[in-house]
């Protein structure tokens, strides 16, 4: 089995500061790659029906890059929709069923986080699927993370598990969010208070590429033997 996969790489990328000045953050270069290859890897080696991307700052450089490699993308115009809105405006591209989607600012060491999503998903029981790091996994983020992790794998907010941008989820619950732009923290919310949000722990290590240090801290996760 495996579902439609979405990659966020609309935003900013303020963090970068100097580095996203003429290209947009999934273009900065990470161990001799623009860092979007790394998940986008990820995705593909899972052959999924759809890869997409939702793009909005300089979308043409990630146009250029994406669509010879098979991504189909959406540039979301005239504002950003954030990660609720940019997955509920994919939609069309994805189609209706549950979807995997994904964070582009981060590198992985370790098994591929989808195959363990896919692994352990049980649409049954679960509205949404996260992939939790635990924090001493995972690198160039403070915290004690941003949910709990019960034993029968449901999330509640709280300290023991950082998000690390990786999810399966299904989109019913897209429909009855009102306004264009909004978080998928609102859709979130609707699902653990019905306790539908599970995750799982990656055994693997983790590395947050949202700032300048982070792309040096990435570099030498990828070279290493972990």
């Amino acid at each position: 089995m495996s579902l439609p996969v979405l990659l966020f790489a609309a935003g900013f990328g303020t963090r970068m500061k100097h580095l996203t000045a003429d290209r947009p953050k999934p273009m900065v270069q990470v161990a001799g790659r623009p860092l979007i290859d790394h998940p986008l890897g990820l995705a593909q080696d899972i052959t999924p029906p759809v890869i997409a991307a939702n793009l909005h700052y300089k979308p043409e450089m990630l146009q250029a890059h994406l669509t010879p490699l098979g991504v189909q993308t959406i540039i979301e115009t005239p504002g950003i929709l954030e990660t609720g809105g940019g997955l509920r405006n994919a939609l069309p591209l994805l189609g209706d069923g549950p979807v995997i989607t994904m964070n582009t600012d981060a590198i992985w060491r370790g098994p591929n986080p989808l195959r363990l999503l896919l692994d352990a998903w049980d649409p049954d029981r679960m509205d949404a699927l996260l992939m939790g790091i635990p924090p001493e996994q995972a690198l160039e983020h403070a915290g004690a993370g941003d949910f709990t992790l019960a034993p029968d794998g449901r999330l509640t907010r709280g300290a023991g598990v950082v998000y690390g941008g990786v999810q399966i989820i299904k989109t019913d619950l897209l429909s009855d969010i009102k306004g264009s732009a909004f978080s998928l923290n609102v859709v979130w919310d609707r699902m653990m208070a019905q306790g539908h949000l599970h995750g799982i722990r990656y055994p693997g290590m983790w590395c947050d590429v949202g700032h300048p240090g982070g792309v040096n801290t990435a570099e030498t996760l990828l070279a290493s033997d972990v």
